[in-house]
């Protein structure tokens, strides 16, 4: 990695490369250049040419793109659930369609797609944008759906302590639609239900009915 790349990188992500033990510092910037060399010969094992004007800088490129795909892990989103309000509101609140971006651990392809989160409130409430904030923290991640989907009930159920959570997370996965078995029109629906909407089927229907109303915005 060349000074400038490492200041660029610096710049952009301070939380890896500025920190107070140098030693820490120098061996990121050793697996950077590693995983950068690495880039490059999977260009070449793939047929081409590393050293070509198109490709030059990619393995560059794709080093930021992956700490950008990745954030999540140097932050605790539920974190983003800790400012709450006392509102005396005791039916559902959710926040649905939460555009998200993921990584699938499995193949490094991206999967893609919407989040709901509803919960019952018991005494507290968050911001409608913390929610959001929160998905996208542990979307930027290695990921699989399901637990995606389990980790942000877990997140409202230890912070919020509502009556009850219900998540359901629609998405489609490059690693299903661009490789493999290749199709693109499938999609995945997961979902994780806690508290009462577990325990009451008209609570999980109300919360479903909502989701396939056409959005009036």
């Amino acid at each position: 990695m060349s000074f400038n790349e490492q200041k660029l990188i610096a710049q952009k992500f301070p939380d890896i490369f500025e920190q107070d033990d140098a030693t820490e510092i120098h061996r990121k910037i050793d697996q950077s250049q590693h995983f950068m060399e690495a880039v490059k010969g999977l260009i070449e094992l793939c047929g081409d040419d590393p050293n070509r004007d198109g490709l030059i800088e990619t393995p560059y490129r794709v080093l930021k793109a992956f700490l950008e795909y990745t954030e999540g892990y140097r932050e605790d989103p539920k974190a983003h659930l800790l400012k709450t309000f006392d509102v005396n509101h005791q039916e559902l609140v959710l926040v649905r369609d939460i555009e998200f971006y993921s990584m699938c651990e499995h193949h490094f392809a991206p999967f893609f797609g919407v989040a709901h989160v509803g919960y019952i409130p018991n005494e507290k409430i968050t911001g409608l944008s913390k929610i959001a904030r929160m998905v996208e923290g542990y979307a930027k991640r290695f990921q699989v759906q399901e637990r995606l989907t389990t980790e942000i009930a877990e997140a409202i159920e230890e912070i919020l302590q509502p009556k009850g959570t219900m998540v359901v997370i629609e998405a489609k996965h490059m690693c299903m639609c661009g490789r493999g078995i290749k199709k693109s029109n499938a999609s995945t629906a997961t979902s994780s239900v806690r508290g009462i909407f577990a325990d009451r089927s008209e609570t999980r229907a109300e919360f479903l009915s909502i989701l396939q109303r056409p959005s009036v915005l």
